[in-house]
């Protein structure tokens, strides 16, 4: 899609904030989840808004970028994600800051606020503006711990890429996190930005996507065994850092302590993004095949790759529970949906679920071991009226919590802020 002109950010005698969103690559994520959750809630404040990204596929995205309305822009598709499979972070900072300098120097739309998320390197790029605009920057994590340095050839090669991440962070004028885990992480990982003050802003649930009727309710007939009682479903990305591999261990486990008739019921689904472009994605997802494999599971998970909106809900409200793997995620927006869908959550005591899941309550807060999964699990199988209980204290939890109201107002007063 060509940049779109001027006119679609600004009218005449209005004054609304023109807000434009800088993001590497619109996909289906959490990172992107929020982007977009982001900019539809500024959107529903009054704002003019545009997504700009170096990559955007309509195939295989959020259904809300597809409005018109909402416009979308892809800048810079053409420069390349690695070098021979490598070099990918230093691939994703020539992406974006080209797209920042293609918005300031060619496209000659005006803006009051951009709201940069994941890479801060184009915030310098973004300060070459003649007339200097707010620049507000949302880290879901800081980048360079989420990856590994195996060798002294990695080391040397992330060493000055940290060093810029953490000078652009500072340049920003105003920087959020999306929970209070990730602010006490960004603290003792950008140690020269002790001073900077960072604010929470919770990633909320555009519920509007999970309040309409599934129309792919009745196509989970098909997909799962005819049999089915208890369907357990993992929701994450195809990465290997989200732990996948736990659930399809705690099912094992499970199989062995239920008796034959209870066991036969009970399938897992694991479903997540997944991109032909990713070379994790692709490896990755072979790697959990050969290991259902291994656990003699074949016939009792299924794998979905990309699943629709509607599907995705559809398997929620399923689900006798969400299986949420990672250690250590900064927030992770799967166990709020989970919960606003009635669907009790299964997740590592670590991270973001502290935040988000009320242990005992709207689920269970485990260590990352096979055991303790399938033991909250069993419970579950065991307990209906428990999992009842659970799922409507989730959706209480996240009317309160996490709505979309809440998510627009607290930042649309940052916007206000940084505009005035």
């Amino acid at each position: 899609m060509r940049p779109t002109p001027a006119a679609l950010l600004f009218t005449p005698g209005t004054l609304m904030a023109r807000v434009v969103f800088l993001h590497p690559d619109l996909g289906i994520g959490g990172a992107e989840r929020l982007v977009v959750d982001a900019a539809v809630a500024l959107k529903s404040q009054g704002c003019s808004v545009q997504i700009w990204t170096a990559h955007y596929d309509p195939t295989r995205c959020f259904s809300e970028t597809l409005d018109p309305d909402l416009p979308v822009v892809c800048a810079g598709d053409w420069l390349p994600t690695s070098v021979f499979g490598y070099l990918h972070a230093l691939c994703a900072y020539i992406r974006m800051i080209y797209v920042a300098l293609y918005l300031v120097f060619l496209s000659g739309v005006e803006y009051d606020v951009i709201f940069c998320d994941q890479v801060s390197v184009c915030i310098p790029a973004l300060r070459l503006s003649r007339q200097r605009k707010k620049v507000l920057f949302y880290c879901h994590f800081p980048d360079q711990l989420l990856t590994q340095r195996t060798s002294a050839l990695k080391k040397f090669y992330r060493a000055p890429i940290d060093w810029l991440e953490e000078r652009t962070t500072g340049m920003a004028d105003m920087i959020l996190v999306n929970s209070q885990f990730t602010a006490g992480v960004f603290s003792e990982t950008f140690q020269s930005l002790s001073r900077v003050q960072t604010d929470v802003l919770y990633p909320s649930l555009n519920t509007q996507t999970f309040d309409q009727a599934s129309t792919e309710a009745q196509g989970l007939q098909g997909l799962l065994p005819e049999g089915t009682s208890h369907m357990f479903l993992s929701l994450n990305r195809y990465e290997r850092k989200k732990n996948l591999g736990l659930a399809l261990e705690a099912l094992a486990v499970l199989r062995c302590s239920l008796p034959p008739a209870q066991r036969a019921g009970v399938h897992l689904v694991v479903a997540g993004g997944y991109d032909d472009r990713v070379t994790e994605n692709v490896q990755h997802y072979t790697e959990l095949k050969e290991l259902a494999e291994q656990l003699h599971l074949e016939d009792c998970v299924t794998f979905l790759r990309s699943p629709s909106d509607s599907l995705k809900v559809a398997l929620l409200r399923g689900s006798a529970a969400v299986l949420y793997t990672p250690s250590r995620e900064h927030f992770g927006i799967v166990p709020v949906e989970a919960m606003y869908c009635c669907c009790p959550v299964i997740a590592v005591n670590s991270g973001g679920p502290l935040e988000s899941v009320a242990d005992e309550e709207t689920g269970f807060l485990c260590e990352p071991t096979a055991d303790a999964f399938s033991k909250a699990m069993e419970r579950l199988i065991r307990e209906p009226q428990l999992r009842r209980d659970m799922g409507q204290a989730g959706r209480r939890r996240v009317q309160e919590r996490f709505s979309l109201q809440a998510f627009s107002d607290q930042l649309y007063g940052y916007i206000v802020q940084l505009n005035q």
